[in-house]
C-alpha cells in the first residue's frame, strides 16, 4: 500500500509540469483600433500648429463723412456712398493650442464705386448741387489673434465658434474725383466738369470678427465669419478749381467671409493596425 501511494505521487510530480507547459496564457483585452483620421494629431511637433488660410467674401464699406477745403472755409459732402464689393485674402497662422491661434493676413478689398454730392453756390447760380464720382479700394495687412471655443471636439469633426481681433494698416487708394455743379431745379444749367486727383495713403486699421469653423480632417478646417474693420480717416482727393483737398473721416467695412485653413504639418493617414499576437509557452 505504501509503495502504490509512492508510485501515484511520482506520476503526479512528473505529469504536473507537463500540464503547466501546455497552458496558453490568456491575452489581455486589447483596445479597439482607431481608424478615424480626423482624431489623429501630428507626428511633427514643430509644424503641427502652423497653417495657411485663403478666404473670399463680400463687403459693405461705409464712409463716416467727407470734408473739403474752400477759399477761407470748409465744406462737407451731403451724401457719400460706396458700392458693395468683393474681397480676397490670404494668411499664415499658428494654432498655439485648441483655444488660441495667431495670424498674419493680407486682404484686398476690390474697387468700389463712390458717389456723392455737395450743395452751395457755383459758377452759374447761387443755389447749386454737385454730382461727384470716384472709386475706392484697399489692401490691409493685419496681425490678429483668435479664440476658438473648442470645449467638446477633442480633435474630432465638430462645429467650433470663434471670435478674434487684430490691428494693422491699410493702403487706401482713391481714383480721381470727377464733379460737376448744376443749378438746383435746372440740371441743364451747369458748371464745366472738374477732376480732382485721387489720393493714396497708408492708414491705421483695426478689426473684430466672429464666426464658426468645421474640421473636415485633422489638416483641413473650413470657416465662415462676419468681420468689422475700421480704417482711420485720411486725404481723399486733391485741389482743383478752387476746391480741395478733401478728407474722409474714416471707413467702416462690414464683411461676410468664407475660408479654408490647411495645416501642412499634420499627418492624417490612419495609424497602421497591428493585431495582437498572444504568446504561447510550450
Amino acid at each position: 500500500m505504501i509503495k502504490y501511494s509512492g508510485l501515484v505521487a511520482s506520476v503526479l510530480v512528473i505529469a504536473g509540469p507537463s500540464w503547466a507547459a501546455d497552458k496558453i496564457e490568456e491575452p489581455p483585452l486589447e483596445p479597439t483600433p482607431l481608424y478615424d483620421a480626423e482624431i489623429r494629431g501630428s507626428t511633427n511637433v514643430i509644424w503641427d500648429g502652423f497653417y495657411l488660410r485663403v478666404g473670399a467674401g463680400y463687403s459693405w464699406p461705409i464712409i463716416d463723412g467727407i470734408d473739403y477745403t474752400l477759399p477761407g472755409t470748409w465744406g462737407t459732402f451731403d451724401t457719400h456712398d460706396l458700392s458693395e464689393s468683393w474681397l480676397i485674402e490670404g494668411a499664415a497662422g499658428y494654432q498655439i493650442n485648441r483655444f488660441l491661434r495667431t495670424e498674419l493676413s493680407l486682404s484686398y478689398n476690390a474697387s468700389a464705386d463712390f458717389s456723392g454730392s455737395t450743395s452751395g453756390s457755383c459758377g452759374v447760380a447761387i443755389d447749386c448741387v454737385s454730382t461727384d464720382s470716384s472709386s475706392w479700394s484697399a489692401y490691409s495687412i493685419m496681425a490678429s489673434a483668435y479664440v476658438d471655443f473648442d470645449f467638446w471636439s477633442e480633435g474630432s469633426a465638430a462645429i467650433i465658434p470663434f471670435i478674434g481681433g487684430g490691428v494693422g494698416g491699410s493702403y487706401v487708394s482713391y481714383g480721381n474725383l470727377n464733379n460737376q455743379s448744376c443749378e438746383t431745379g435746372n440740371p441743364w444749367n451747369c458748371d464745366p466738369s472738374f477732376s480732382h486727383e485721387g489720393q493714396k495713403n497708408w492708414r491705421f486699421t483695426y478689426q473684430l470678427s466672429a464666426g464658426v469653423s468645421y474640421q473636415f480632417r485633422c489638416d483641413l478646417v473650413g470657416d465662415v465669419s462676419y468681420r468689422y474693420q475700421h480704417i482711420d480717416g485720411g486725404e481723399m482727393f486733391g485741389y482743383a478749381a478752387g476746391g480741395g483737398p478733401g478728407y474722409d473721416r474714416g471707413i467702416n467695412i462690414h464683411s461676410a467671409i468664407a475660408g479654408l485653413r490647411f495645416y501642412p504639418g499634420r499627418d492624417c493617414a490612419p495609424e497602421p493596425y497591428v493585431p495582437y499576437e498572444p504568446i504561447v509557452y510550450k
